[in-house]
């Protein structure tokens, strides 16, 4: 099965060395692992399982069938693996010029093939090890993706704020100006909007748990987005404001929508259970677009350079600061590509052309070498490959947990991905933790003024 679904990277061998290409790869291959993990949680996978191995691997736990736990586990750690060990081979790559940085963009084939082989070999694993790796080290793995995320979120906040008032500033675009308070009113309506939804539908009488986070949601959402606009705060940091306020608050809105609307029904609190029509197709829907969300978010989170350390790709020093440096060309180069290194060179002191000319020609140079593909990291990479693949580590860690936590062993069919009340309060919590993080963001320039440049 899992050969299957990745047919289409073994059919390419390489990507070229686009780092988007391979981000998108990376991601796919995720999406794969995590539908595959899915599947295992049915009976059909596995009696299917147990025929493929003869019989030999017989899953159940203490004695009593557990619904593809072990194989949950199993298959997760195996993607783990495959992305801990080249994690360790990548360290300390920074452009596409080191000969490890093709492991990263290349070589599918080969690395599609270690990944099934992993995952045949855990089967081999004895399943006491995968109960306490997941009850213990991929539990502790889930809960440091979703931190990670949430700090991303509140960094990413910022910095599209930030983004756009350098745009005003600069510009003044009236465009950016627009787009700015656009989104800001968009996201604030439609914050209140999921809020006035959940009293509606999922707040009824008896329902303490939802109208407790449904209630505390919009009283923090509140909070912040006052604190953001306060004078003391915009004191020490101007940029600073209900921008910023607003992504938080719809982010922590669609938490606590997603954590009501996917509650178990037993209080009768979830009408969308009560659904039985579209039942399967609704939780087969459901999954695949978990599955996709955690993919794209992990990629996300992976390659934000600004919170992960990620390396700049176009790091230029100052060209002709020295005296009396002039800008002609004063050598006789020793070849065309020389000639045409010194005329580019000669172009940018000049100011005729961006300094990234320079990589420009070194891209096409390599072209001319008979490197087929667009190079976008010859001057450094886009992004940390060692965290990177540290990041997607955590990921199969949370899709495991999500998948196993507080798994209801009697139930047969199509398994709800994230229907329990575990889940639910993860995604509570997650909530309240974004808004701590963001206020922190918010009253630190204030209690550490010596630690922030604003």
């Amino acid at each position: 099965m899992g050969a299957l679904l990745s047919l289409p990277l073994l059919a390419v061998p390489s990507l070229g060395t686009s780092s988007m290409a391979t981000r998108i790869a990376y991601a796919f291959l995720l999406l794969v692992n995590s539908i595959i993990s899915w599947l295992m949680l049915t009976p059909w996978a596995l009696k299917k399982l147990e025929h493929l191995t003869l019989d030999y691997v017989n899953i159940s736990c203490q004695g009593k069938q557990c619904y593809g736990y072990v194989a949950v586990q199993r298959v997760n750690f195996a993607l783990g693996l495959f992305h801990f060990l080249l994690a360790i081979l990548l360290l300390g790559v920074k452009s596409s010029r080191d000969g490890r940085a093709s492991l990263q963009n290349g070589y599918w084939g080969p690395k599609v093939i270690v990944w099934l082989a992993f995952v045949v070999l855990t089967f081999f694993i004895p399943e006491t090890f995968f109960q306490v790796w997941g009850q213990y080290l991929a539990l502790i793995g889930a809960m440091l993706f979703v931190l990670l995320g949430l700090i991303l979120l509140v960094d990413l906040a910022h910095t599209w704020a930030e983004y756009c008032l350098g745009k005003i500033e600069n510009n003044d675009s009236r465009g950016w100006r627009v787009l700015l308070i656009g989104s800001t009113l968009g996201m604030f309506t439609a914050s209140f909007a999921m809020t006035i939804i959940m009293y509606i539908f999922f707040a009824q009488s008896g329902c303490a748990m939802n109208q407790a986070a449904i209630t505390i949601n919009l009283i923090v959402l509140l909070i912040t987005a006052t604190i953001s606009v306060h004078p003391t705060v915009q004191e020490y940091n101007p940029k600073a404001g209900l921008a910023q306020a607003a992504m938080v608050a719809v982010y922590c809105s669609y938490l606590t929508m997603s954590a009501v609307s996917m509650e178990p029904d037993d209080q009768q609190c979830n009408p969308l259970i009560r659904a039985r029509g579209t039942r399967t197709t609704s939780i087969i829907l459901g999954a695949v677009v978990t599955m996709l969300t955690i993919a794209y978010t992990t990629t996300r989170a992976a390659t934000q350079g600004i919170a992960l350390g990620g390396n700049s790709s176009h790091a230029y020093s100052k060209i002709g600061d020295e005296e009396g440096e002039h800008t002609l060309v004063d050598q006789q180069p020793t070849s065309r590509r020389e000639m045409r290194a010194e005329a580019l060179r000669a172009a940018v002191e000049a100011g005729s052309l961006p300094a990234n000319a320079l990589d420009d020609d070194d891209s096409d140079d390599e072209s001319d070498d008979g490197r087929k593909g667009e190079d976008d990291e010859r001057g450094g990479t886009q992004y940390n490959y060692s965290l990177f693949h540290v990041i997607f580590l955590l990921a199969t860690m949370w899709v495991a947990t999500l998948l196993t936590q507080n798994i209801d062993f009697e139930a047969t069919g199509v398994a709800a991905v994230g229907r329990t009340y575990w889940a639910s309060w993860v995604k509570i919590v997650s909530a309240w933790v974004c808004y701590a993080i963001y206020t922190w963001s918010l009253l630190a320039p204030v209690m550490l003024p010596g630690r922030f440049g604003y």
